[in-house]
């Protein structure tokens, strides 16, 4: 089973097997997601906008359960965070990891108890720490060496602060060079290789106010193979056991992280969640052994594995225009709403929906509406030939790092987030207007 795979059931031809399970045919050309058509979406709520199913997220959420029944599952909220998303998690017994203030404020304030969380960041600002600290936070990972200092003090007298080090296993991992971060000379972790993580270690076993209850790494992202995780674990192990014959500490948890590959195109591979699952239990339990150590408490992060497949963009095609032999078709939305191809290459699989068409397919570049030529949502993919403006596009696997990452490029305004379950639309996220810009511009 593949983490892309995790509750589909084949709802048609393999065209569809990157859309959310509940994705079905309907006549005319038109599609629905979890009970609610595409086009009527569209209509209803405008364009551009982000689609979530509830249900993928919940089944996606239960199938990480499943796998890893004794582990601590946290949802890596930078891939999609909302209230709604909030909830869904909580329900379905997850953990939430967050990088930041705004996103640890945004779970606690809708009702996430905050012992359950967990704080990122390779450079955390005071207001990050202050809001960790007074909401009661359930683990900081320090990521750096001044951290260690600034955390205790900001505890303060009589506090104590559970904390876990991130450490740079020397894994390189990951779907492009900029979502690698497992190896040496990049800005996150504190390197074994180098002693930096040893030397952090120490030095939090040294403050009274701090708690360390276990180490984290996190290797890259969009990882689709299990081997790189293995060896990951074997050295983190390895590290584990050096604290305990260094300082007489046996640590409780071991987090690996997240960045679970998923396919973003038919055909494209996935990480094997029950592989990993599987092998990753194996592999923590002989190298403990090997050791002499207890288990300790395994800990993932899935963020993209979770949300990414829910979700889908439907796009309104403004123009059509043929270069030589390019074809383009220029959309309502583009890189303000989705960096992601213009940040790593990433490629989509855009759907022609609402009408069935006879033309035969032609290749076509799918484009966005701003001032950048790298303003490209899905290069050289096969589209019917008689796409023109008006047309709706609806590109699949669009849940992570799109709204999340999405900017005020050209003052257009983020789309909306409309999450569908049993046949019923709602707004999650509302659409960004002009009063919104308007209201942040104070200068006159």
């Amino acid at each position: 089973m593949t983490v892309t795979d995790l509750p589909d059931a084949p709802t048609a031809a393999g065209e569809l097997s990157v859309w959310p399970a509940s994705t079905t045919l309907l006549p005319h050309g038109d599609l629905a997601v979890g009970g609610v058509s595409l086009t009527e979406i569209a209509d209803r709520f405008g364009t551009p906008a982000y689609v979530l199913d509830e249900g993928e997220v919940r089944d996606r959420c239960r199938a990480y359960r499943a796998a890893l029944p004794e582990a601590g599952v946290l949802y890596a909220a930078k891939a999609f965070l909302s209230r709604a998303m909030v909830r869904w998690v909580e329900e379905e017994g997850l953990g939430l990891d967050v990088c930041s203030a705004g996103e640890l404020e945004l779970a606690v304030t809708a009702g996430f108890p905050a012992g359950r969380i967990v704080l990122h960041g390779n450079a955390k600002s005071p207001r990050d720490l202050e809001a960790a600290l007074r909401l009661g936070v359930g683990r900081i990972v320090i990521d750096s060496p001044s951290e260690v200092a600034r955390i205790a003090a900001a505890v303060g007298p009589g506090g104590r602060q559970k904390v876990l080090v991130r450490v740079v296993p020397g894994v390189s991992a990951g779907g492009h060079a900029k979502i690698r971060t497992g190896t040496e000379g990049q800005k996150f972790g504190l390197s074994i290789a180098d002693g930096s993580a040893q030397h952090a270690i120490a030095r939090v076993l040294g403050q009274p106010r701090l708690e360390l209850t276990g180490l984290h790494c996190h290797i890259g992202s969009q990882i689709t193979e299990v081997k790189p995780y293995l060896v990951a674990l074997r050295r983190m192990v390895g590290l584990m056991a050096r604290v305990r014959d260094a300082h007489g500490v046996v640590l409780p948890e071991l987090d690996m992280g997240g960045g679970h590959g998923i396919a973003y195109r038919p055909g494209e591979p996935a990480l094997d969640l029950t592989a990993l699952a599987r092998r990753m239990r194996t592999g923590l339990d002989e190298a403990c052994a090997a050791a002499g150590l207890p288990v300790p408490r395994l800990v993932i992060e899935p963020g993209r594995a979770v949300v990414g497949p829910a979700g889908v963009a439907l796009y309104r095609v403004l123009a059509v225009k043929r270069t030589g032999e390019t074809v383009f078709a220029a959309v309502d939305g583009g890189m303000s709403d989705n960096p992601r191809p213009a940040l790593y290459g990433v490629r989509y699989a855009p759907r022609l929906i609402g009408r069935h068409s006879t033309a035969d397919p032609r290749r076509t570049t799918v484009v966005g509406r701003h001032c950048e030529a790298g303003d490209i949502l899905a290069g050289d993919v096969e589209l019917p030939g008689d796409v023109h403006p008006g047309d709706l596009l609806a590109v699949p696997v669009a849940g992570a790092y799109q709204l999340s990452m999405a900017s005020g490029y050209n003052m257009v305004g983020r789309p909306p987030v409309i999450a569908v379950h049993a046949g019923t639309a709602r707004t999650l996220v509302r659409r960004e207007t002009l009063d919104d810009v308007r209201r942040r511009d104070i200068g006159g």
